[in-house]
């Protein structure tokens, strides 16, 4: 157990770009008196591009970053860190880390009729296996198929969230699915939410789409419970954000992502 004077220290939160901002948004929303340090790796974005290797030094270096905050729990808020990196950071750091796979399966367990389930994902996540991995030997009866959705992070990255090009894409990608439909499916990167609502146009309301990022928070707030680490202040909360390149693109784009207004953006030197 932590020692309960580091109620008032930070929770961080990192991801390779801006997707991240949707899982801080349900840690807000779930926990609103912490005070949150992010962290976005701009200058190495998208993660789901490369290689293992890459993405465990990235890591490695991400969380060395945070520490320096004085934080108390670290949410990792990529999809692609936690499939092909989560375990070896658990071993590596003592700071308690949440994922975003075991929120996501939890919720799947929850909702699903029986399956077939999807996954989409970067190709790092989908390339990993984890999800289907995990899915399976959970839900052995369930067929799984994962999809791999580059593009996806592009549009959204670009801002591209009503645009026609977004249905065309979307189209494209879960064409798969048309003649085998599926009844769950699992939006495994922090940026798919915000494509949501094309997602569900073109696979009916008979599918359910999730979002892990809510079953992360939960997850957080139900840690930070059991050994006494919530914020016992009331206090309004500070919010600070860090990026490896281009703050200002981070700062207006960002407020989309979060629905809460970025003042300032912070370079990591």
């Amino acid at each position: 157990m932590m020692p309960p004077d580091l109620s008032s220290s930070k929770i961080g939160i990192f991801d390779s770009g801006f997707g991240g901002l949707t899982v801080m948004r349900s840690v807000m929303s779930a926990l609103p008196n912490e005070h949150i340090v992010y962290f976005g790796d701009t200058a190495r974005l998208p993660y789901g591009e490369k290689s293992a290797d890459a993405i465990l030094r990235y890591t490695v270096e991400n969380i060395e970053f945070l520490l320096e905050h004085q934080i108390k729990l670290l949410i990792i808020a990529c999809n692609t860190v936690c499939a092909i990196a989560l375990d070896q950071v658990k071993e590596r750091f003592s700071i308690p880390i949440i994922g975003m796979i075991e929120p996501a399966i939890s919720k799947i367990k929850e909702v699903t009729q029986g399956g077939p389930i999807a996954v989409l994902g970067t190709r790092g996540t989908v390339r990993s296996g984890m999800y289907q991995q995990k899915i399976s030997s959970i839900l052995p009866k369930y067929p799984v198929v994962a999809i791999a959705c580059p593009l996806f992070v592009s549009l959204v990255e670009e801002g591209y969230f009503e645009h026609p090009l977004v249905d065309i894409v979307v189209q494209e990608y879960l064409r798969p699915l048309k003649n085998n439909p599926v009844d769950t499916v699992l939006l495994a990167c922090t940026h798919y939410p915000l494509l949501k609502s094309a997602i569900a146009k073109e696979l009916g309301d008979s599918t359910v789409l999730i979002d892990p990022a809510l079953g992360c928070a939960d997850q957080a707030k139900a840690f930070l419970q059991k050994h006494t680490l919530l914020n016992p202040s009331s206090d309004p909360p500070r919010y600070t954000f860090f990026v490896s390149d281009d703050p200002e693109k981070f700062r207006l784009l960002g407020k989309t992502f979060l629905n809460y207004p970025i003042e300032h953006v912070h370079l990591k030197s």
